[in-house]
């Protein structure tokens, strides 16, 4: 009896996790798709240039998300802990991680820049950039007030 109900807690705990998880993920993608539309509506790419742009665009997004989502992940458990116990060896090698992926970042950004160059004119990459920081504020200032709602 006692292993029957541990096995439904289990399943249920797991149909409950799965249920969140394809909740974040149908969002994330919504978001995705509104962050084309953006972008495609502000750099005002020409078919030739969207056709290259969004196969790059798209692999350094998920490199990026990569990195910030999984590597950064190990991080912030980390810093959750208790960092008051955390003596200056764990401390140093901690920061050093962290110093690394920071580079990696910003050598992906280097390398996509330097991949847009062969694309499209330097005006419509300093676009992007202004369309990707709009994007997020927008997207960011749509999450406030939802919040301030309820």
């Amino acid at each position: 009896m006692k292993t029957s109900k541990f096995l439904l807690i289990i399943i249920l705990f797991i149909s409950i996790h799965s249920f969140a998880q394809s909740q974040m993920e149908e969002k994330r993608e919504q978001i995705k798709t509104l962050k084309v539309g953006f972008i495609t509506n502000e750099l005002a790419l020409t078919p030739d240039e969207a056709a290259k742009f969004w196969p790059i665009y798209n692999a350094y997004e998920d490199k990026q998300f990569e990195i910030k989502h999984q590597k950064m992940k190990a991080f912030k458990e980390r810093m959750d802990s208790d960092l008051d116990k955390m003596n200056e060896k764990e401390a140093s090698a901690l920061l050093a991680q962290m110093q690394s992926n920071d580079d990696e970042l910003y050598q992906i950004r280097k390398k996509f820049i330097s991949n847009l160059k062969n694309i499209l004119p330097a005006t419509k990459i300093i676009k992007l950039k202004k369309a990707e920081d709009d994007f997020n504020r927008k997207l960011l200032q749509q999450y406030r007030n939802k919040g301030s709602r309820k």
